[in-house]
């Protein structure tokens, strides 16, 4: 077994796993707070779904992946760990889901030159006989 305090008396298991869940749970603050900076200040749709599907997956992911390293291995550990699994199942789901409602009601984004998914009318050809 490696005994990390022979050398460091502070360098513990404890303050490492103490630090691995801070930075985690401050990281997917981050990333809350960027998200929701995100929904208030971008200008369409498509933006906006972007910004909330990385406060669904990136923050409260890694706030989850924090608060089960701060639990140890309890039965709230394991809760835990199945609302990361339904939600990195559930999160991007629902965000395809509602980004192909939008594009199939006729919403487009700012720069899409072309859209190919619809019909083009053709110009009929008058010739000269």
């Amino acid at each position: 077994m490696i005994d990390l305090s022979s050398g460091l008396g502070w360098l513990t298991w404890d303050f490492l796993i103490d630090a691995m869940s801070w930075v985690l749970i401050f990281s997917g603050s981050f990333f809350l707070f960027i998200g929701s900076l995100g929904m208030l200040r971008l200008q369409d749709f498509w933006s906006r779904l972007h910004a909330a599907s990385i406060i669904d997956s990136a923050g409260v992911g890694l706030l989850l992946f924090g608060m089960m390293l701060q639990g140890g291995f309890t039965l709230a550990t394991l809760k835990l760990a199945f609302i990361v699994i339904f939600l990195f199942i559930t999160g991007p789901t629902a965000s395809h889901a509602v980004a192909n409602a939008a594009f199939v009601s006729g919403s487009r984004p700012m720069d899409l030159v072309e859209d190919v998914t619809t019909k083009r009318k053709r110009k009929k050809k008058v010739g000269k006989k």
